[in-house]
């Protein structure tokens, strides 16, 4: 990534700008690192891992990073809330938030507490060190404290506190005061409502800037539309280096030597040294501080093994029925500082004839890896472990003092061989030691790539050829010392120091690990003091030897004839090897003694280097070309010197194997000589299975390999080695990597140990916790993305942190050409580690995958390194006319979409009220005919009926609101009146009281009382839009409109006159207005929209008496309401249909409503359930925000509900009135739970309408059911319906919006032509009937606008009808099932509102879509909302859990559109629950939720900018 730092205009000064610059960067020719740093580099136990240490590539990668020096960093950085949180592993303590400043004693008292706590860590550095001490607080990076002006620290104890913290590491970064809730700064808004100097927006413009910068491949242009093939494939680079030479020719070792006194098996070497030279040392262990604690002899060695296996054999259980029998597996549980146990439970197994299968010792329940050791145990059928006291006593028991059950262990039963249990074996017991045969002898643990441990089996005569062959390769003398600093229970620690050594009657010195980190230089003063022949070590070893031997300045390692370096096939050895001879020469060491070998599970020791004679020249090196390695071929570095490896051989193979080395992947075809490729090898003395999977088994352990043609080369079988090398001059051996560190992106083969090298060599001192690194790669979007996960440094600034991180980027770029997907730093010692101390790989990657790595800094670099997707559709330009598209449409056969409600028919004279154009009339007609019937039913939270209200008493009580508006309001007709009341029987009476007196009510949503800034100004905005002459309210409200707090956020002094409803004049109005015509305006809908907010001020929908009086009839028809009917509604009555519902549709058809007002809900949950089944109601009509608060409120009570006696088997028909995309998984799972109460399947559906027409959809009483169908998305995004399976991949359900309401037309209609589309294709839904809205009530005449919305014509097919559009996408359906009329039945779906879809490269996106993919990414995913800027994809998401989880979020929320969605996110927001506005109908608003952001008013907890 090559960045420029930019200065944005609007956005700092340019001393802001130069401090920010300075900041985030030393100066051009700042030096490097301090010499302090130099000298702590040297220290033991050194700041980095130094199996990587090589100076020649530290050089190179800086040479790399001054390329970029020149053009500055701008990645934005990431913005984090400053909130002091704590995490450690021991005890979680949180100290209190530092920037709040206040006073009170409590917090001066914990402040003291604090800073003495402090005073005291800081005497103590290893404190913290050890109590991995990690803060997800910052203050949101240098430009936070820029733009809000530079903040003068207040004399305060607060900041004082703030500043020791800032030195120590709990508050970890600088203090800033905090600006949650009130945002201060006065700024310029732009029309949308954007800040002009936003801190986000400029963020995002540096980001736009990076992105701009060419990707690094070059893409083909092309796209594929409707083809499965979704993927980009890069072309093969006519330049990539192919292998050249001729196929490879098996390399033969010499043959194995035959020596007469070799013992029949490895039991009787042990029987003769125990018998022959029982005074004869065999094994010497270490204290912990490195001296001489035991020597075990031959003899001993002899006897206790006999008596183990004596003991194994004939005392657990009884004679008939003994636990153990020759051939079972039995578990070897022995930490490493007690190697002396070990070897006795070995050799007792192995003269038991029992198969030892060495572990690690498990520390704690949950270990790292644990469940895959349990797979381990379960594959060989282990359920014995044999143990000694003092590691018994360490396990981790059960509160009854049992061992612990581990996670995923079969049941265990322990056994301790400690010498005092053991039984000497009766005078006439002998072991059985038969000659080697292929029984297995013992089985060694080996994890996968993927984290699985499987079981390699070694066979009797294996374990004896391999020690035959390494005896015969090394040399080996009897009676020789040896050091061995390795891991006794596995791989070449076992192989020299505990089996060949006992062959050889060798005395060996083992040095364990927890010595080591003690005294690195342990190993070396026993070599000096035993003047030992051979040591076995790791190139760490050698490392942190040489860094701790300046206080040695007598040792003299002149005896040594080999020194094995057990990884030396780590090209990274090198560097290790050279240093260390480089200081050890002088002290005796030979060049030719160093032995670098290679080894691998499943072939056991593959190469090892001779020991060289006194003036032999030494081996040579490889110089390669990193970029041939990555396309598989060897081209020795010539050009480029930063991108070189250097490699050193491994020697020769062993005595008596065959080698060949075949293509990793695919059929084991033979490679070219200079290819690289995987070893394989055919030897007596490997692995002969993975032990119980014979499945896996095959294709490792039974290789053939085959020539280029295919055919197989011979008989013999091969085993991978996992090893990827080549064959070099002299038969030499060369390994490069292993199959498990293998990374293969976009067709090239990178080696995770490189990349670890290489982020090792930028600065690691500052920023690296111990050099502790991890390289995995995940697979999204079909192919392979790498991701570098580090250890944080408790000390490590914010800025340091981020600088690292960037500089990896380009440094991996430079020198591997390839793109990181993601880099993390966690907080020190937080990565699950090995036994041994390293990083345990698998268990990190499951935790990213899993969203449980909690790391502390996080950089995604999707943009970079996403180079697959496809190429962004163009739209096609209309060159054809829309008619020639319809008469196209017509003879492909496809029909017009379009569907039709049933005909409204002609008014039957049934009763005086048809003749009625007008409610008002019809509520005085009811007022005479019935008086007393009862119309409606106000419900309180406890289900009681708290007021009623029949035909008679609503009638009255309207006159007499009628009467006060003419005497107090000084009202002209058809003046605005805004009704300001709760849910109920008040709002109802006023409406129609506005009616009488022939003024047009206002519904709106009372201001919240516990929340008036927020719900306030939208009153006030809507009464000054409607510019209303007066406000009707109760008593109440009045008091709060006039209040001081109300003042606080409105001007209360222009209110327009208020009249308090409570208190009402006894007189009746002289008369009651009767509009002249029908077409005259009834009442204003007011709806505040979900897109702009600007809308709202056209979102209020004219509703004419006529409009009205149909709009009542259709429901009428539809739901089939008269006078004995009764239905439940469960709504806001503010407006849309869930108005007309709760005050129109009584008067109009006579049922009576029962009224459920949906905050009472939030008292009493189950209100509205008891109410359909205590009142039998067949029909109710609801929110999705009440099935929602039904669904996770009372998902879990459906057995008290029924033991209540509610029985929901009476509901016929619940509706949920939505102007969306109906909720299928709500409904479903609403559907689920209740259907024990009796709730039918078949009950549960949608209504639709839009703001330019209240009620297209209603699922009434007459139509078919509902219908599912499943789309595919991928043709959706090109405004294409395909049909698919349920099921199919990328398939998305969507539910029909409920039958079409008598006299309604609807139409698909392409929004940009407007010509009408057909049945397959996604269009906008445009509605004629006789209740669509007039218009939209507007204070700036916009004509163009209502024609353009209420009365369009299509550009051709039907030019005469006037339609209005919805904004709504959506498509026609014609079904199998029957309509009321006996035709086919066409379901209309809506997919989403046309104002919020995204278009994003050429495509066109649903927000929900996405959104529902999000919250599927992570458990702790509350609510997530999307929306674009300046082409970005931003993602804002709720966080249910702990806010250490935050960044976890990110990779897997990119992760998941990329897959799913084949979007790149630009910006990851996570906010605290509750952040993303929804309004009253529970629909998110998503353009809110941008200019919050973008006016940086959110107060979010990260905020992640990728690159």
């Amino acid at each position: 990534i090559h960045i420029h730092f930019r200065r944005q205009q609007c956005d700092i000064t340019q001393k802001g700008y130069e401090k920010k610059r300075a900041k985030l960067l030393p100066s051009p020719d700042a030096p490097g690192p301090s010499s302090s740093s130099g000298s702590r580099r040297n220290r033991s136990g050194g700041a980095r891992d130094d199996r990587y240490r090589s100076d020649i590539h530290s050089e190179a990668v800086q040479a790399a990073l001054a390329k970029h020096k020149e053009e500055k960093m701008a990645l934005p950085m990431p913005t984090k809330r400053r909130s002091a949180f704590v995490q450690s592993p021991v005890e979680n303590c949180t100290p209190p938030d530092t920037s709040s400043a206040s006073e009170d004693e409590g917090s001066l008292r914990r402040q003291a507490a604090l800073s003495a706590a402090l005073a005291q860590s800081l005497q103590s550095p290893d404190y913290w060190i050890n109590r991995s001490v990690q803060s997800s607080s910052t203050s949101s990076s240098a430009s936070s404290t820029l733009s809000h002006g530079e903040n003068k620290a207040q004399p305060q104890p607060t900041s004082a506190l703030a500043d020791l913290l800032a030195s120590t590491r709990i508050g970890e970064r600088r203090s800033r005061p905090s600006f949650r809730g009130h945002v201060c700064d006065r700024r310029v808004y732009l029309s949308p409502g954007v800040p002009v100097n936003s801190r986000v927006s400029t963020k995002i413009q540096q980001l736009l800037n990076t992105l701009k910068r060419p990707k690094r491949p070059p893409l083909s242009e092309f796209f594929l539309d409707d083809s499965e093939e979704i993927v980009e494939v890069p072309q093969a680079d006519p330049n990539t280096p192919r292998p050249e030479g001729r196929q490879i020719i098996p390399v033969k070792g010499e043959p194995l030597g035959v020596v007469s006194n070799w013992p029949p098996a490895l039991q009787a070497a042990l029987a003769r040294w125990g018998a022959t030279q029982a005074k004869s040392p065999a094994l010497t262990t270490l204290d912990v501080t490195g001296k001489p604690l035991y020597t075990l002899t031959y003899g001993k060695l002899w006897s206790r093994s006999l008596k183990l296996a004596y003991t194994l054999l004939n005392k657990l259980g009884t004679k008939n029925e003994p636990v153990l029998k020759p051939g079972d597996r039995v578990a070897l549980v022995y930490p490493n500082s007690d190697p002396a146990m070990f070897w006795v439970a070995f050799y007792g197994c192995l003269l038991a004839e029992v198969i030892p299968v060495p572990i690690e010792v498990p520390l704690s329940r949950q270990d790292a890896g644990s469940l895959q050791i349990g797979f381990l145990l379960g594959s060989c059928g282990v359920s014995l472990a044999l143990t000694s006291e003092i590691c018994l006593k360490g396990l981790p028991k059960t509160p009854q003092g049992e061992i612990m059950q581990f996670k995923g262990w079969p049941r265990m039963k322990w056994v301790v061989t400690d010498t005092k249990y053991l039984t000497k074996p009766s005078k006439d017991w002998q072991p059985h030691i038969p000659t080697a045969n292929t029984d297995t002898a013992y089985i060694e643990y080996k994890a996968s790539k993927e984290g699985t441990v499987m079981g390699v089996a070694v066979s009797k005569v294996a374990l004896l050829t391999h020690c035959q062959a390494l005896t015969q390769a090394c040399n080996y003398c009897e009676g020789e010392t040896l050091v061995n600093v390795l891991d006794c229970k596995k791989d070449m620690g076992l192989w020299h120091g505990v089996l060949t050594s006992v062959m050889n009657r060798i005395h060996t010195i083992t040095v364990p690990y927890a010595v080591m980190k003690a005294c690195p230089m342990s190993w070396v003063q026993r070599v000096h003091i035993h003047k030992a022949r051979v040591a076995l070590v790791k190139c760490r070893d050698l490392h942190w030897a040489m860094m701790a031997h300046r206080d040695q300045k007598d040792t003299n390692l002149s005896s040594i004839r080999m020194l094995i370096v057990a990884d030396g096939a780590n090209p990274w050895s090198v560097s290790s090897c050279d240093a260390f001879l480089n200081v050890f020469q002088s002290h005796g060491l030979k060049p030719e003694v160093i032995c670098p070998c290679a080894s691998s599970p499943e072939a056991l020791t593959v190469a090892i280097r001779r020991p060289g004679a006194r003036g032999t020249a030494l081996p040579a090196r490889a110089i390669l070309s990193m970029g041939g390695l990555s396309h598989g071929v060897i081209r020795v570095n010539t050009e480029d010197k930063n991108s070189a490896l250097t490699v050193q051989d491994v020697g020769h193979v062993m005595p008596g194997a065959l080698m060949c080395i075949v293509k990793p992947d695919g059929p084991p075809q033979l490679c070219k000589t200079d290819e690289i490729g995987e070893i394989v090898l055919n030897s007596r003395a490997g692995g002969t299975m993975y032990y119980g999977l014979p499945g896996v088994t095959k294709n490792t352990f039974e290789v053939i390999p085959v020539n280029l043609a295919g055919a197989p080369i011979g008989e013999i079988p091969f085993t991978r080695t996992g090893l990827l090398g080549f064959v070099g001059p002299g038969s030499l051996v060369f390994v490069v990597g292993k199959n498990e560190g293998l990374l293969t992106v976009s067709g090239r083969r990178h080696n995770a140990d490189d990349l670890v090298a290489t982020a090792l060599a930028v600065e690691p001192v500052k920023t690296v916790y111990r050099g502790r690194i991890a390289v995995f790669s995940v697979t999204v979007f079909y192919d392979e993305r790498i991701v570098i996960v580090a250890e944080q440094r408790p000390d490590a600034s914010e800025e340091d942190s981020f600088q690292w991180m960037s500089r990896v980027l380009q440094a991996i770029d430079s020198i591997h050409q390839v793109g990181l997907y993601c880099l993390a730093l966690v907080p020190a010692n937080t990565l699950p580690k090995t036994p041994l101390g390293g990083i345990h790989i698998s268990e990190t990657k499951q935790n990213f995958l899993e969203g449980n790595l909690h790391p502390c800094n996080i950089l995604l670099c999707p943009h970079t390194c996403v180079t697959n997707l496809p190429k962004p559709r163009q739209k096609q330009p209309v060159g054809v006319g829309p008619a020639s598209i319809m008469v196209g449409n017509l003879v492909a056969g496809k029909r017009m979409a379009q569907a039709a409600g049933r005909e409204l028919g002609v008014v039957e004279e049934e009763g005086l009220v048809r003749k009625h154009q007008f409610l008002s009339e019809a509520l005085q007609w009811r007022a005479q005919t019935d008086p007393d019937h009862v119309l409606y039913v106000l419900l309180n939270a406890k289900g009681v009926a708290v007021c009623t209200a029949t035909c008679v008493q609503l009638h009255k009580r309207a006159e007499k609101i009628t009467s006060a508006l003419m005497e107090r309001g000084g009202l002209n007709t058809g003046d605005n009146v805004v009704l300001l009341y709760p849910p109920g029987i008040d709002l109802i009476a006023a409406f129609y009281g506005c009616l009488y007196a022939g003024v047009i009510p206002v519904t709106v949503r009372p201001p919240h009382p516990q929340n008036l800034t927020a719900t306030l100004p939208t009153v006030r905005m809507i009464i000054d839009v409607s510019k209303a002459a007066c406000i009707l309210t109760t008593q109440t409200l009045m008091r709060i409109l006039r209040s001081r707090e109300a003042a606080a956020s409105v001007n209360i002094k222009t209110w327009p006159t208020i009249i308090d409803t409570d208190d009402l004049p006894r007189r009746r109005p002289p008369q009651l207005y009767k509009p002249p015509t029908a077409e005259m305006l009834a009442y204003l809908d007011f709806s505040v929209s979900t897109t702009v907010f600007t809308t709202a001020l056209n979102g209020s929908s004219e509703m004419s008496h006529a409009a009205v009086s149909t709009l009542c009839r259709s429901i009428k028809l539809q739901c089939e309401l008269y006078s004995s009917r009764q239905i439940a509604i469960c709504l806001d009555p503010y407006c849309g249909l869930g108005f007309v519902q709760w005050c129109l549709s009584s008067v109009y058809s006579g049922h009576q409503s029962i009224l459920i007002p949906p905050m009472e809900l939030e008292m009493s949950l189950p209100l509205w359930l008891s109410t359909l089944s205590q009142y039998k109601i067949r029909d109710t009509f609801c929110s999705y925000s009440v099935m929602e608060l039904c669904t996770k409120g009372l998902g879990t009570q459906t057995d008290a509900l029924k033991a209540r006696g509610v029985n929901l088997s009476c509901v016929r028909s619940c509706v949920v009135i939505a102007e969306e995309r109906p909720r299928l998984a709500l409904t479903q799972s609403f559907s689920k739970l209740f259907k024990d109460l009796g709730l039918s399947p078949r009950a549960v559906s949608t209504a639709f309408g839009s703001r330019v027409n209240l009620a297209i959809c209603l699922q009434g009483t007459a139509g078919p059911d509902p219908s599912t169908v499943y789309v595919d998305m991928k043709s959706l995004r090109h405004d294409r319906v395909r049909l698919v399976e349920r099921g199919a991949p990328q398939s998305l359900s969507l539910m029909e919006s409920g039958t079409i309401l008598p006299g309604v037309r609807v139409i698909i209609v392409n929004p940009e032509t407007r010509g009408p589309l057909g049945d397959s294709h996604l269009g906008e839904i445009w509605v004629n009937s006789p209740h669509s809205a007039s218009g939209y009530y507007t204070i700036y005449g916009e004509e163009s606008l209502q024609a353009d919305h209420f009365n369009t014509r299509l550009s051709f097919g039907e030019p005469h009808t006037l339609w209005a559009r919805t904004g709504y996408l959506g498509f026609v359906r014609r079904t199998e099932l029957l309509g009321a009329t006996g035709d086919r039945h066409d379901a209309l779906f809506v997919v989403g509102q046309l104002d919020e879809t995204l278009e994003l490269r050429g495509l066109r996106y649903h927000p929900i879509d996405i959104e529902t993919s999000v919250s599927r990414a992570h458990r702790s995913i509350a609510e997530s909302a999307v929306f674009t800027w300046t082409n970005l994809l931003v993602v804002v998401a709720e966080l249910a859990g702990s806010e250490q989880e935050a960044l976890d979020l990110v990779p897997l929320v990119t992760n998941v559109v990329l897959e799913e969605h084949h979007l790149i996110v630009g910006v990851v927001v996570i906010v605290d629950p509750g952040v993303i506005p929804i309004n009253s109908r529970g629909e998110k608003q998503r353009m809110h939720l941008r200019d919050s952001f973008l006016a940086d008013q959110l107060d979010p907890i990260y905020v992640a900018y990728n690159m």
